[in-house]
């Protein structure tokens, strides 16, 4: 089965922070649970680097705007790297090829009569890259982000939002398109009073132009979202496209929900094409109760607690802490408190201490045993929940399901006791422990692969958990493997 996934394409004014990497890790997370299922996944990631907030970012710099969209757009891959993101292609709205898609869409809806000449009178907030409609005209700010806004009145094309209204309301009230389902409601409100959407801007110099007699810029939303189809060949490599579209499950912060829960399924049903089956918008990431942001100044930087923590505690913390979906509180206290206890109390204790029974004991050899029904039965129940969970996009509880077993295990050991001479059923204890520490490491390598690839290679286990995939899981763990050395993979923080 194919599976098509996506990021939203991140902006690159400026450095990526906390919120960039939350949806990402998101991503990666559920294309490596798709991958090991068996599935032909596509994962999509990228930047976004016209409009007018990277004009001005780039002046204030002193430099081009494709110089500066060229710098950052390296940074964040780099910090996708060090975060062992597994994307099978990063895009750029910048790439020739994809803004002839854009033009090429442009045209195929004015041609349509889905794109019409008006002109624009209102506000446009630049931070946000939207038309907005201040709360109260007389402070002239942002309802989003609460920063000023600009008047503008100019001769503008138009999406024709209205033609494919009820429509789209249908779709979303009668199918899962919009996640978390509590947004349902919200996004029809949204929908019901939207007005017809520019999307061309006259004055803004930094963009793709529009084929129209006035070549005025295509606006930036209307650019970005494109990249979902020219990122799979839509108009380039039909084969591509044909294979991947439409997107299984696309992610997105909860505040840009308008473009993707409207303007992007007004766009894909103007054009004739099937909807995403979910657009997943997860909630913000707060300190002290505000959203965190560098405009605020307490945005937190992701290789700070990486190089703190490591790759895979901040990978942890980010899809454990809070339940996909709903805003999350951070502070260096919770994350040091969930690294101590989930990873280093719990799991990594559980290996350590039973690579040391197999040294001492078994002098270091996995037993030749079969696992007792108890264990491959609850094994069984509890990959079944874990994969439940993993569909409905519910990280924090497909990690809680995992972690049974892990308290399972532990508590199995402590009242076993085969550390002690009187312990009659050592083997049997120990191949147990072990063929459920192996299936503990499947369940969570789409969550921390690198730390579960060092377990594995401890235990000598064959081949990798990604190359095994969760079919391994149906098959008993071979014993007379030959431990390798402990390594101490989470080291407890003061």
């Amino acid at each position: 089965m194919k599976f098509y996934i996506t990021t939203p394409l991140y902006y690159v004014n400026d450095k990526p922070h906390i919120g960039h990497s939350y949806t990402t890790v998101a991503a990666d997370a559920l294309a490596r649970f798709r991958r090991m299922s068996g599935d032909d996944v596509f994962f999509l990631t990228g930047t976004d680097e016209h409009g007018q907030k990277m004009l001005e970012a780039a002046r204030n710099r002193e430099m081009l705007p494709r110089q500066l969209a060229d710098i950052n757009s390296e940074v964040f891959k780099g910090l996708w790297k060090d975060l062992g993101i597994s994307y099978d292609r990063f895009i750029r709205t910048t790439e020739p090829r994809h803004e002839e898609v854009v033009r090429k869409v442009f045209a195929k809806l004015l041609e349509n009569g889905d794109l019409y000449r008006g002109e624009y009178r209102g506000y446009y907030c630049t931070p946000c890259e939207a038309y907005v409609q201040p709360g109260d005209e007389s402070e002239c700010v942002c309802p989003d982000c609460k920063r000023k806004v600009n008047e503008i009145s100019e001769p503008s094309y138009l999406l024709n939002i209205s033609r494919y209204r009820e429509r789209l309301a249908k779709h979303i009230s009668e199918s899962s398109f919009v996640k978390p389902d509590f947004r349902k409601n919200e996004v029809l409100n949204m929908l019901a009073g939207m007005p017809d959407l520019c999307v061309t801007r006259k004055n803004v110099d930094w963009g793709i132009p529009s084929p129209t007699p006035e070549g005025y810029n295509i606006y930036v939303w209307i650019d970005a979202l494109l990249n979902y189809l020219s990122g799979i060949g839509y108009l380039s490599d039909n084969a591509l496209f044909e294979k991947y579209w439409p997107a299984n499950v696309q992610f997105i912060g909860k505040d840009i929900i308008k473009f993707h829960d409207i303007i992007w399924p007004v766009i894909l049903l103007a054009l004739g094409l099937p909807l995403p089956g979910k657009i997943f918008a997860h909630g913000w990431w707060t300190v002290g109760k505000d959203k965190m942001s560098k405009s605020k100044g307490n945005a937190i930087d992701p290789r700070s607690l990486m190089e703190e923590y490591g790759r895979d505690p901040f990978r942890f913390f980010l899809l454990r802490e809070v339940p996909f979906g709903l805003d999350g509180e951070y502070s260096e206290e919770s994350f040091k408190k969930r690294y101590n206890s989930d990873l280093v109390n719990d799991f990594g204790n559980l290996v350590n201490r039973s690579l040391n029974l197999i040294e001492t004991r078994m002098g270091g050899v996995i037993p030749d045993r079969s696992p007792s029904e108890e264990l491959a039965g609850l094994t069984a129940r509890t990959f079944d929940a874990y994969s439940r969970k993993m569909d409905e996009v519910a990280f924090s509880e497909a990690i809680e399901e995992a972690w049974k077993l892990v308290v399972h295990l532990n508590k199995f050991l402590d009242s076993s006791a085969p550390w002690r001479e009187e312990c009659l059923n050592r083997e049997q204890v120990l191949y147990d422990v072990m063929y459920g520490i192996r299936n503990v490491l499947l369940m969570m390598s789409p969550f921390i692969p690198s730390s579960v690839l060092a377990m594995w290679k401890m235990l000598a286990f064959p081949a990798s958990p990604e190359e095994e995939g969760f079919d391994l899981l149906k098959k008993k763990l071979d014993g007379g493997i030959r431990t390798n050395r402990r390594e101490i993979i989470f080291a407890r923080k003061k």
